[in-house]
């Protein structure tokens, strides 16, 4: 139910949970059977590995399309994440 009222995703780093929430939520987006939101990794320190795994090792395995990489976006900042959000909710902003 969590997907079904969401405008996007925030996700700060967790453990199992935390992996299985974003790549429920990552997978509906990629498939669109929901509609499309904005989902922000904060913390590049502590998502930069996954991702940089996926570019490395299933993106060339043809296990996702590059477009999908594009689907997330890393951060830092708390400011960012927010305004990611926010121009996704509103882009006329």
């Amino acid at each position: 139910m969590f997907v079904k009222y969401a405008t996007g995703f925030i996700v700060l780093p967790g453990g199992f949970g935390t992996f299985d929430e974003l790549f429920e939520a990552l997978t509906l987006v990629q498939t669109q059977k929901v509609t499309s939101f904005p989902i922000v990794l904060l913390g590049r320190d502590y998502w930069g590995g996954l991702l940089d795994w996926v570019r490395t090792s299933v993106l060339p395995n043809g296990m996702v399309s590059p477009g999908d990489i594009d689907l997330l976006t890393l951060t830092d900042d708390v400011e960012e994440a927010i305004a990611v959000i926010r121009r996704f909710a509103d882009p006329a902003d």
